[in-house]
């Protein structure tokens, strides 16, 4: 029979330790402990936790072809090969403390010194389960990463339930969406750098479409956390990222956890694996409700 446990899951509101990736990882491994400590066994963390994320608030700068030389090279510099040394000490913490992790990197490939994708790597006590490269980088974004290649749109299936998710705006790119349902995830993660109201609309609506409690990891960055070499210049605003960790239900959409704003924090909740059955018995975007009798062939047929 098919166990439909309760899951603790912990959404991790962390400020990177910015360009410094062996740091970022301590820091993540020190979290993972403190969010197993309170019994969570699913940990998310925010897009390209790992050494930080481009915001447009600097990064849009990049477009000029001179003088962001030294930001790129910095920032390859302090990424993440999967696998590799970084990830293996992530993987012993999820070992040693019984948990699977969801970590959001900036990825390299060291044998091939060139292109960064924005990627989340699904990590468990056995190793590295699953990684997604983002299929299509976000404006500013588009000068930092290549694009993900879609063959890895999957779900984790774990011993207590599947895990499956997006990165940011892939959030609102329906296709991409229905492609990972289609593995049945019953915890949809969702690391991002997206800190408004709208986000969270489209958390509880993912919610419901899904049938999975949906986990949302913005990131806190103040302007404070950025060291005194930064090679590249900031706002004046004294916070770049106000975060908004969320974690909802999906029978209603109801925000069951958070949302935490201007500070970095644990959300935690508790997911009864049930209630994800319960909402598909209402609407279940790729059983009853999916049509894709009559969709395909609408969507395939030209409009003109």
């Amino acid at each position: 029979m098919v166990s439909l446990p309760t899951v603790r899951v912990a959404a991790v509101q962390a400020t990177p330790v910015i360009l410094d990736a062996s740091a970022c990882i301590s820091k993540a491994v020190r979290l993972i402990g403190d969010a197993a400590a309170q019994g969570a066994r699913v940990v998310v963390f925010p897009e390209t936790f790992v050494p930080v994320y481009p915001s447009g608030a600097w990064a849009k700068h990049a477009s000029d072809f001179d003088g962001f030389d030294d930001m790129w090279e910095r920032l390859w510099k302090e990424s993440v090969d999967v696998p590799g040394a970084l990830i293996d000490r992530l993987i012993d913490a999820c070992r040693e403390k019984e948990v699977y992790c969801v970590m959001g990197v900036n990825e390299r490939e060291s044998k091939r010194p060139g292109s960064l994708y924005n990627t989340i790597v699904y990590l468990g006590p056995e190793g590295i389960e699953h990684k997604h490269r983002k299929l299509m980088p976000t404006m500013h974004e588009r000068l930092f990463y290549g694009i993900g290649g879609g063959a890895d749109l999957d779900v984790v299936e774990t011993s207590f339930g599947r895990i499956g998710g997006l990165i940011c705006w892939e959030n609102r790119m329906p296709l991409a969406r229905y492609a990972v349902y289609r593995g049945g995830p019953q915890i949809w993660v969702a690391p991002t750098a997206d800190d408004s109201d709208t986000w969270l609309a489209s958390m509880r609506h993912i919610a419901i479409e899904s049938g999975a409690y949906v986990v949302s990891v913005p990131q806190y960055i103040p302007r404070s956390a950025f060291p005194s070499d930064f090679p590249a210049q900031l706002p004046k605003d004294e916070i770049l990222g106000r975060g908004g960790a969320a974690i909802v239900e999906p029978l209603t959409g109801t925000v069951i956890a958070g949302p935490l704003y201007d500070d970095e924090g644990i959300v935690v909740a508790d997911c009864d694996l049930r209630v994800t059955l319960h909402a598909k018995r209402w609407f279940d975007s790729i059983g009853h409700y999916s049509r894709e009798d009559v969709l395909n062939s609408a969507f395939l047929s030209d409009p003109h």
